[in-house]
Order: structure tokens, then sequence, then C-alpha cells
């Protein structure tokens, strides 16, 4: 199987203006299709969606996106850009493991990390804190034994010494080919894994959707509405079929597809076609 897997923001109302202002910023941007729900965009060639859910959840830091560089001067130039009405967690700077490295919360409450590197890359980054410190690494076993094609890429910890000793500090790895970052934040964070960002995978029929939403939801997972779901880490999960918008954007059966959508928890394929 091979599945497309994508982050979700959650905002208030402000999905098209988000994803408006991140198109403006980044290359290789577009805004892919809209509704007054969702607003399916690309950022670097990234898909991402960004979902109007109302004021109920809040986007934190536990998972931002990750900006690779390569020049310090298209650093800066992300940097100030998404400064704009923004909040400033790590100043950009130079730091031990970067010759420059910011963290920066956006107008919308969204988390980037800009850093310097090698080559131009995006990737959706997890911070592990609070109850979840000390689970990255199985978190990195747990996710990369799911999807195929995946591998854990390269691997950080907190150096001897250090308070955090033995914690990790960055890891690199990828899902279905989908690079993420998995990182640990042994400082004291009022925030973990919330419904704010989830990553959505999309399914090619049924028995994927069973298949990930069992393993999401088992051993301390938990189940919610409409296709969301937690795993035992507190991450959200969006396990959808990968003809959903088709589904839902037909003009007769969509409003009740809609309908039926919103009474399930798993979602069925064949239960939202026949509704």
């Amino acid at each position: 199987m091979t599945n497309e897997i994508y982050a979700c923001l959650w905002f208030d109302g402000k999905a098209h203006e988000a994803a408006t202002f991140y198109c403006s910023i980044f290359n290789h941007s577009r805004i892919l299709t809209e509704n007054p729900i969702v607003s399916l965009f690309e950022l670097n060639g990234k898909k991402i969606m960004g979902l109007n859910g109302g004021p109920v959840f809040k986007m934190n830091p536990s998972i931002s996106m990750f900006i690779h560089c390569t020049t310090q001067e298209e650093c800066k130039r992300i940097w100030d850009q998404l400064s704009e009405g923004g909040t400033v967690l790590m100043p950009l700077n130079p730091y031990p493991w970067s010759e420059l490295y910011g963290w920066i919360q956006d107008k919308y409450g969204f988390t980037w990390q800009i850093m310097k590197g090698t080559e131009d890359r995006m990737m959706p980054a997890m911070l592990f804190t609070a109850d979840q410190l000390g689970r990255a690494q199985e978190g990195l076993d747990f996710y990369t034994s799911l999807f195929k094609h995946s591998s854990i890429d390269s691997k950080k910890y907190y150096p001897e010494g250090s308070p955090f000793a033995g914690k990790l500090s960055y890891a690199e790895f990828k899902l279905d080919g989908y690079p993420m970052v998995a990182m640990e934040g042994p400082n004291e964070h009022n925030y973990t894994f919330n419904e704010g960002v989830s990553l959505v995978v999309n399914c090619q029929n049924q028995d994927e959707i069973d298949f990930f939403w069992n393993q999401f939801t088992s051993d301390g997972g938990s189940e919610s509405m409409c296709g969301w779901c937690k795993d035992k880490f507190g991450v959200s999960w969006q396990i959808i079929p990968n003809n959903i918008a088709e589904i839902m954007n037909d003009k007769d059966h969509g409003p009740i597809a809609m309908q039926a959508m919103l009474k399930m928890k798993k979602l069925d394929i064949a239960a939202l076609l026949n509704a």
C-alpha cells in the first residue's frame, strides 16, 4: 500500500486567509481546492490541509513545520514574513547545532522552526513533552512499523553530562516516503499533542482504513468522530478514503454522505457511498 500523508491545521474560520498568507511566502506553493470548511494547499510542493473547525481546539508547538533553507538570506526572508503579528519562541540566531536557527509562532498560532541547511526541505516536527517525554524512540519504532517504505534516517541525543542525557534531541524519519522530524522537549512545557495539528492518512480501501484505525486506537489510543482518532502518544490522526473529496463534492449525494459521516467514528466507505 502507498498512503499519502500530510498535516492538517485547525483554524477558527481563517483557513483561507492563512493558506493565502503561507502561499505568498513559500516557493512552489498554490491553493489546490477550497470550500467554506477546508482549504487544501501546497507549500514547497508539500500538501497541507487548513480546517475551519471553530474555537474548540488551538494549535500549539507540539507539532510544528521544520524548514531547512540553503542560504541565510532565505532563512531571514521567511522568518521576517512569518514574524508579521507572530511571537518569537527562539530568536533567529546562531546556535551550537546550527549557524542559523529560530522558532516562531505565526499570527494564526502555527509554529515554524527555520534553520540553515544543505538543501531546501519542509517537514512536520513532533515534539514529545510532558507525559510523553522519553517516548520519542518508541514513537519512531511504532510509526515506522505501520507504514511501508519507512525508515529512521538519523538520530541525535542530548550529550552525556547534560541534565537531559539520553533524551532524543533530533531525529529524521520517513513514513511511506513522507519526511518527518521527532524531538524531545525536556524543559517544562505547558502543552502536548492535541487536535490543533493532526496528520491525515489517505487510504485506498476499507482494509487500509481498518488497519490504521485499529493500530492507532489500540494500546492507549482512542476513537473520535468523523475518521479522527488518537494514538497512544496523543497524536491525532485522520484516517480517510482517498476519494473522500469526490464523495463529499457530489452535488446530489454529497450532503447525504456528509450527514452519514457525522455519525461515524471509523469511516465506512460502503456506508458513505450507499447512504
